[in-house]
């Protein structure tokens, strides 16, 4: 079996072909999307009619489930989560600012599934930012600066009771199952720049969001430092934009991209089913 792989013409992303996600992969199969992961960073797979146990066995063919400590699992399935917005939800919308996933974990998950079940017809398109383009597109001195530099992680300002998601959204009516707690403001240390754990390649890693501090660093100092990573990573030329269609299944590659949602569609309904790769030790070089 040869993959069908046609590149996105943008700053990374790919559409895979060829390949049956509603039945058992075998091991050349899934060799070959993890190859065309770790080069494209996000894949989708269109026309892909499946089930949540399709959507559960596809994810732990490329490690184990990671653990989402702040949604709702749907009945039965306590890996998944709805990521779901109603067609007369007033909220803001949800995630639509740059991050990578669980960033303030001591081990963050490799990837994120997406399954799109409802899809608008209009907007609701993800971004993807390429952080591994971005970094070997820094100016020098810029680098100088993050080089050696363990930014601090935390889920605080989204998660914490006092968090965008916390009490003062608890007014909001949302289709999405989102939970807070005080265990949001623990954090964690990872390198501004690392690398990646197969490729060996150098990538940024997170961004103002998640990191609230650099260890060592006075705070205004951290924050202006960051800001002006902030600036440069995520430029339009490191941008893959993704158009959602229904039945479509997209993987993206936690440790090298970030992502963020994006609005247009009031009105419409919009709803997809999300499983974390969790950290998986057998790739790690």
């Amino acid at each position: 079996m040869t993959l069908s792989i046609t590149p996105s013409g943008q700053a990374c992303g790919a559409t895979v072909r060829g390949v049956d996600l509603t039945g058992e992969l075998d091991g050349a199969e899934v060799e070959q999307i993890r190859a065309a992961w770790l080069k494209h960073r996000v894949l989708a797979f269109p026309d892909q009619p499946m089930s949540d146990e399709d959507l559960e066995r596809f994810t732990q063919c490329f490690g184990p489930f990671g653990h989402d400590p702040f949604f709702e699992s749907i009945d039965g399935h306590p890996n998944i989560a709805a990521v779901a917005r109603a067609a007369d939800e007033t909220a803001p919308v949800f995630a639509e600012a740059w991050h990578a996933d669980w960033s303030f974990q001591e081990f963050p998950p490799d990837g994120t599934c997406l399954f799109a079940k409802v899809i608008p017809p209009v907007g609701g398109d993800t971004l993807f930012l390429n952080q591994a383009a971005a970094l070997a597109a820094m100016p020098a001195d810029l680098r100088a600066e993050l080089q050696g530099l363990h930014a601090i992680h935390s889920a605080q300002l989204p998660y914490a009771p006092d968090g965008t998601y916390g009490e003062q959204d608890q007014g909001a009516t949302r289709a999405m199952k989102i939970v807070t707690d005080d265990s949001a403001y623990a954090t964690q240390l990872h390198p501004l720049i690392r690398p990646h754990p197969e490729t060996g390649e150098d990538t940024l890693y997170s961004t103002i969001g998640y990191i609230i501090g650099i260890e060592g660093m006075e705070q205004a100092a951290a924050m202006d430092l960051l800001k002006r990573v902030y600036a440069w990573q995520t430029q339009d030329r490191f941008v893959y934009t993704h158009k959602w269609q229904a039945d479509m299944l997209v993987m993206w590659d936690n440790r090298c991209v970030l992502h963020k949602a994006t609005s247009g569609y009031d009105g419409h309904e919009r709803l997809l089913h999300r499983t974390t790769i969790g950290f998986n030790h057998a790739v790690r070089a």
